[in-house]
């Protein structure tokens, strides 16, 4: 998988998601009062047949607070005022966690500190010393 990969590629079977549709919250007037236009999506990464193992523990690291107590991911999608454009909002949102999490991490390989570095640190060290024995010269001749 390349790194540069559109979320719109992810082809996630519709059997793998639960939609619900809810009143959303907020301004809006009438429409929102009796409209159900807020769309909550459940998506299982356990049982989910498009993730690898790896892409799987790295989604359910990345959902973090979408998680619920069954370990799915839930995505609440409220900012369109149509039930469609919040399932298609739902959609993409999770699509774009799933090619966040397919992109393996960067491992980092420890360098060493460079000589100009290192005087830097000892240069600063140095100079505390100084400060830190100015003051207690200081308090001593009180």
């Amino acid at each position: 998988m390349t790194r540069t990969e559109p979320f719109e590629e992810i082809d996630i079977p519709e059997s793998e998601l639960t939609f619900e549709a809810l009143h959303a919250a907020g301004p809006g007037g009438q429409n929102i009062n009796k409209v159900a236009t807020a769309v909550r999506l459940k998506f299982d990464p356990r049982s989910s047949s498009i993730l690898d193992e790896p892409t799987r523990e790295r989604l359910i690291h990345i959902a973090g607070s979408h998680l619920d107590r069954f370990g799915r991911v839930i995505v609440l999608a409220r900012r369109f005022r149509s039930q469609e454009m919040n399932r298609k909002d739902a959609i993409d949102r999770l699509k774009r966690m799933i090619s966040q999490a397919r992109v393996p991490p960067v491992v980092r390989h420890p360098t060493r500190p460079t000589l100009a570095s290192r005087e830097r640190r000892l240069h600063a060290k140095a100079n505390r010393k100084r400060i830190k024995e100015s003051r207690r010269n200081q308090i001593a001749e009180d």
